[in-house]
Parts: C-alpha cells; structure tokens; sequence
C-alpha cells in the first residue's frame, strides 16, 4: 500500500473472510465423557448451514465451521440446550471456564465434606454396633439431625449432578449425571422413608459420602484436563492486548488489536509485543521470534522485513505496517493448526469412539439385568435397585472415551514446545510405525538460504530480469536472486502473470517471447556444462542465457541427527531436483549413502511408491511447497517450513527452526504417545474386566462405584500427562 488509509476509510473495507466459511468457538458446559462429546457434535452437525464441528473435551469448546451466509450463535445454542447442555460463545479475554468450575466445584466438595464428617460422627453408634442399646428416641433424633444436615448439603452440592441430568431428562436423553443422580437421590429418598418409619435402616452417610467421592473424582478430572489443556488455547493468550496507531494526522491512537486493520502504521517501542503481523517501514531492531521459530537467538530486523504478531522487539523501536487483522495473523492460523489436529479424530480415537458407541447400550441392558436378575433371586427391590445403580455408574464409558484424546491434546502440546506443529489426526499414528526417512536436500537437509555465488559478476540487466521473475516465487533459490539484486541496488518489481513449474522453474510470457528461470533442461539451455554446484538458468527471448550458481550451508546437526537415525535402525535416502555434484557433497557430509539428484515430483513419488511396494513405511521429509506431492505419497510426512509457509504446506506435521533434532522429537514423541494410548486402552479394559461383574454380583456399593469410576478417569487422563515430561530418550533404540 503505498498511502496509509485514514482510520475510517479502513474500517470500510471490505472483508474477505465473510465471503469464505466462518468458525466461530462455543463454550459448552456440561461435557464429562465421550458420549457427551459425540452428542455434541452430531446436533450441531445437524443445523443447516453447518459445514463441521469439532469438540475439544479437554478444554469444553466446540468449534463450529459454518457457510458463508453464517448461522446465528442463537440456534447454535438452543440446539444444545434442546439435548441437554448449556453453550454460550466464547468471548475473548474472559475468565476461562475451567477457573470458574474449580472454584465452583472446591465449594461444593467443601460442604459435602464437613456434612459428610458430621453425619458419620452421628452414625459411629449405628455402626459401631451400640444401636441395640441406644434409647429409641435417642437414635430417631440422631436420624433426624443427619437428615437435617444431609438434605441442605446434597441440595448443594449436587447440582452439578442435578442440574445435568435434569437438562438430560428433559431433551429425552440419558448421560452419565443420570444414574448418578439416581443413586444420591433414591439413597437419600429410601433413608427419609425408613427415619419416618423409625426404622434403623438410613443411608444419609452413605448417600454424602457418595455424594463427596464424586465431587472429588469430578474436581481433580476437571484440573488434570486443564493441565493437558490445548497449547492452542494458551497460545493465543500471548498476543498483544493493544497497538498504538498512528494517524495521518501524526498524532497516535491506543486500538484493541481487533481492531487493527490492514494498511494501519503501528508503532511498537522496545519490549512490546508486535500486534499483528506486519511490514517494517522505519526502524531496525531485535526480535524474539522463539514463539514462532524455536529459536532462542533474536532476529535483526530492518525496513523491509516482516514481523509476526506475539513476537517481541528486544530492543529498538520499529514504525510497521499492519498486513492482517487479528484473526488473520500466522499466530492465530498456527492456533487453528494445532486446534483441528487436536479435535480430529486419529485412528485409535475413531477405535475408541466406535466401542463406546456399542458400549452404550450395552450398560444400560446390563443394568436393567441386573435388577431383574435380582428381583428374580428374590432380594427385593431395594437391592436390587442399589445393584442397578451400581452397574450404571460403574460402567460410564469415561475412561475409554478419554484414552486417546487426552494422549493426543498432551503430545501436541510438547510437539508445540518443541517447535513443532502436528496438523493430520492421525499424523503421530503414522509417524511411529515408519522405517524409512527420505530427505530433500535444499531447504530440509541444508539451511535452505542458498546465496548467489558469482553475483558481482553477472549482468546487471540479467540479474534484474532474473530477479523480476523470482520475486513471485518463494523458492529459496529465487528469495537468494532476488536478495542479490537488491544488494546490487536494483529495485526489484515482480513480475505479473509469471507461472512456476515445480521442481522446474519460473515462466512469463511477454508479446517479445518467452523468458525462462530454472534448471536447463527447463531453460533448454542445449550442452549446458556438467554442474559443479547448484545451477539455475535465465534463458531470454533473445535465446541468451544466463548461469546463476548457489550455494547453501547443511543445517548445523544435520549429520548427527541422521547418524542417529541410522543408529535406530532406519533406512535414509535423499531424494533432491538439485545437480548431483551438490547432492553427493551434502550426502557425503552427513553419511547418506543412498541418493538420487536431478529428480522430477514425479520421480520422487515414484521412489517413494517403489519404497512402499517393498513394504517400507516412508517418512518423507521435504519443502512443504515444492515437495507437496511427495509428502502427500509418503506414509507421513514432516516439513521445514519458514514462518510464511507453515500454512501452506501439505505435511503432516511442521518444525520450525534451523536444525533436524525436531524431527527426533517428532519421532520418539510418536511412539511415547502410541504407548501410552495402548496402556490407556488396558487401563479403560481391565477396569470394566474387574469392576463390572463386581458391581453385577453386588460386592461394589455405589459408593465403590463411584471411586473407581473417578479413578478410571484420572488413571488414563494421569498417564496421558507422564507423555508431557517423561525423557523419551530410551525409546530410540527401539524405534527400528
């Protein structure tokens, strides 16, 4: 933009993204298992206009894709409490709901805590066995006043319970909160029966305490899913709140950053936050990029250079112009990245969502067995409405549910920390059953800024015309011309209409003939000498041509981290478009003794294909521009991507930064998750194989049922989070 528009000007241009598909996020209380999540989902998936929607059980937000005619966040909302759960849309800056339920459920456990303590000091005379010698009225009153403290603090404490399955019942369905709120109330309901009657059978400890386990296993779910929160949903919250603007007038305005608009000058003084992705017009400066790259160095930025919202200036002050809005920044589209891969559903997940499906079903007829069953033998109602109850808590299929989404939310946010971005659902599945590693070269095993070798001694009007021409690619050979122009003092202006051929060059056609950037045979360059280097051509419509020569740097841990690989067991091939001079010096340099150079796409998938049909499992780890094909055919795929690309590329995951280790990371981080899965899967199994037929034969009270229960869901939610900070190192040995 070459005039900054006035404030009201840019507030009147038009968005793009309202004529693309929406996503809004909605905050749904009331999601503690599986089946309330796939509930969810299919009755928003119901409502027309609703492209897709996704829930995040972990944190409680449904993400919803809509059309481009949008739907209203009110039917989104009825739709919800039409099945049972309250919903509202999330507003940014506001207090978290996990926050907010804590505290909530810290009171509630608090009370059905002290009632709970209370009333078994008033019953240690029933159960120590004195009752037989207890005056009548004296233990009637004793009743009376543990129903007086029973009934405030059940009142209380279980409207979570209440209020849920209340909301169920009333959308005819059923959830977890319905049997539970059976058990506490026909326990509570039978004991005030037998007080009237003065009988010595009551049940009011037993119906808190019940009441308190519950409240106990449900708080520390609720905190250990916040600790296995998304990475996404906190990395947003280190955006910049504000931006000073500067007018045309000179004066400064303070803006929310949503309202920053494209084509506004943002002021950013030393140690703020850079608001919005934007230009730099005047000032040079020090960034800390580490959010976005990995990298711990600061970057040096001048006028020219492009900074990302949430990164920091260290030092300097930089006058910038903003190039998107809020929600258009690569800090917000890297959050939407890691929020689709932990919403998705990988294949385990899928496995698991189909077996509580059945699951289901199967609980409540075995409950209603159960009481029949018991009625049959003669025990009564009574018992067998306790045996009943039992089952359909003890059955919840909460642990089988959480197995693999809790595993997963936890090793995104690892591969986060690690600078590394998962997008595929199933991209960590795939990863740690691969054997082969197929790396590109330029960009993957070098550093991927390849410089001009003999600059100063090409033509100054080739080296233009080359450079017109490579300022509409983002290959990094074009970037180095286009970089050695400018050093030359050549303003550089892109050319229009210019067509790329991957992995073969640039193309424009102009009324005097065509003119040609890329490799020889591209450029039709005939008896072109043997390369000694990476070469690239510049064939004019004169039939000129021009030789420009690169050189590119091996990323500083490239050799060890493919020793590394070798070591596991691997096998590891390079598969590159560059001359074979230049791929036989990298694969010497890090000791890769299988390479092809000189490589079309087509080539390259027809290696991988070749791989594959020798029973390989091919990780391809490639440029997710020019390699997008190849990654595509791999059985997974990683990618270097610049922080321009990473929303571009076709790769499963993406690892920011200039070095290979993320890609170790990436690997053990995938077989640390497979195992922890499968352990959650034998955790889910073995304590349904043991506490079913306990519950069915009556040896498990409510009561038990009700902790185990708990305890099955924090047991696997618990050894997701050993993934976060567990040393995987030993696993590589294995990873063969």
């Amino acid at each position: 933009m070459a005039e900054t528009l006035s404030l009201a000007a840019l507030r009147e241009l038009p968005d793009d993204a309202a004529q693309r598909e929406q996503a809004l996020t909605l905050v749904v209380e009331g999601m503690h298992c599986g089946n309330c999540m796939r509930k969810v989902e299919r009755t928003l998936q119901a409502i027309p206009g609703v492209v897709a929607a996704r829930v995040n059980l972990s944190n409680g937000r449904a993400h919803v894709t809509t059309t481009s005619a949008g739907v209203e966040i009110e039917t989104l909302v009825e739709a919800l409490v039409g099945v049972g759960f309250k919903a509202y849309e999330l507003v940014e800056g506001a207090t978290p709901a996990h926050t907010t339920h804590d505290a909530a459920y810290l009171r509630r456990l608090g009370v059905a805590g002290f009632a709970a303590s209370n009333i078994m000091l008033m019953s240690v005379a029933v159960w120590a066995g004195i009752a037989s010698d207890m005056d009548a009225s004296l233990k009637t009153l004793f009743h009376w006043l543990s129903a007086l403290v029973a009934i405030p603090a059940v009142a209380y404490a279980g409207q979570p319970f209440f209020q849920s399955a209340a909301r169920a019942l009333r959308a005819r369905q059923l959830n977890m909160d319905v049997p539970i709120s059976l058990g506490v109330l026909l326990a509570m309901g039978m004991s005030l029966y037998q007080t009237i009657r003065g009988s010595d059978h009551v049940y009011f400890d037993a119906a808190v305490t019940l009441l308190f386990f519950l409240l106990i296993g449900r708080y520390l779910d609720i905190a250990m899913r916040s600790r296995a929160s998304s990475a996404a949903q906190n990395l947003l919250g280190l955006r910049a709140t504000a931006a000073t603007v500067m007018l045309p007038d000179g004066t400064t305005q303070r803006l929310p950053t949503r309202d920053v608009l494209p084509g506004m000058r943002i002021l950013v003084a030393a140690g703020e936050r850079i608001p919005v992705d934007a230009r730099i017009r005047t000032g040079i400066a020090e960034v800390d990029e580490s959010l976005i790259t990995g990298e711990s160095r600061p970057r040096r930025v001048e006028p020219g250079d492009t900074v990302y919202s949430g990164t920091i200036s260290v030092a300097g002050a930089l006058e910038t112009e903003a190039l998107a809005r809020e929600e258009n920044t690569l800090l917000a589209d890297i959050s939407r990245l890691m929020g689709a891969a932990e919403q998705a559903r990988g294949r385990y997940v899928r496995l698991a969502d189909r077996a509580a499906r059945l699951y289901g079903p199967a609980v409540h007829l075995l409950g209603l067995g159960t009481f029949i069953g018991w009625m049959l033998l003669g025990y009564g109602w009574e018992p067998a409405l306790t045996a009943a109850v039992a089952v359909l808590i003890i059955t919840c299929p909460c642990a089988l549910a959480l197995a693999v989404p809790a595993v997963q939310v936890v090793a995104s946010g690892r591969l986060f920390r690690n600078g590394i971005i998962l997008k595929a659902a199933d991209g960590l599945e795939r990863m740690a059953e691969i054997d082969t590693i197929v790396f590109d070269k330029t960009g993957t095993l070098t550093i991927g800024e390849p410089r001009l070798v003999d600059g100063s001694a090409i033509d100054h009007r080739m080296l233009a015309r080359a450079a017109s021409l490579a300022a509409s690619s983002r290959h990094p050979y074009s970037r180095a011309i286009v970089a050695a122009a400018k050093a030359r003092g050549i303003t550089v202006i892109a050319e229009s209409e210019v067509e790329e051929v991957a992995g073969a060059g640039l193309g424009h056609v102009a009324a005097s003939g065509e003119t040609r950037l890329g490799s020889a045979q591209f450029c039709e360059i005939a008896g072109a000498p043997p390369e000694s280097g990476s070469t690239i051509w510049l064939r004019t419509p004169d039939g000129g041509a021009t030789a420009f020569h690169f050189s590119d740097h091996l990323r500083a841990d490239a050799s060890e981290v493919v020793g590394r690989l070798r070591d596991a067991g691997f096998h590891v091939e390079i598969l590159s478009g560059d001359g074979r001079a230049a791929v036989a010096e990298a694969a010497q340099a890090v000791g890769i003794t299988d390479w092809q150079a000189e490589l079309k796409p087509a080539d390259k998938i027809a290696r991988i294909d070749a791989l594959k049909g020798e029973g390989r499992k091919v990780l391809m780890v490639g440029d997710g521009l020019n390699d997008a094909p190849a990654l595509a055919a791999g059985h997974a795929s990683l990618s270097p991507a610049s922080a321009a690309d990473i929303s571009q590329t076709a790769a499963d995951a993406i690892f920011q930064g200039e070095r290979l280790a993320p890609i170790i990371e990436a690997l053990l981080v995938a077989h640390g998750a497979r195992r922890r899965a499968l352990e959650n899967f034998g955790i889910a199994i073995g304590y349904n194989f043991i506490f079913v037929p306990l519950a069915v034969i009556g040896l498990a009270t409510p009561l038990i049922a009700a902790i185990a229960m708990s305890a099955s869901s924090i047991a696997v939610t618990g050894n997701a989070l050993r993934l976060s900070r567990q040393r995987l190192g030993q696993l590589l040995g294995r990873m063969s």
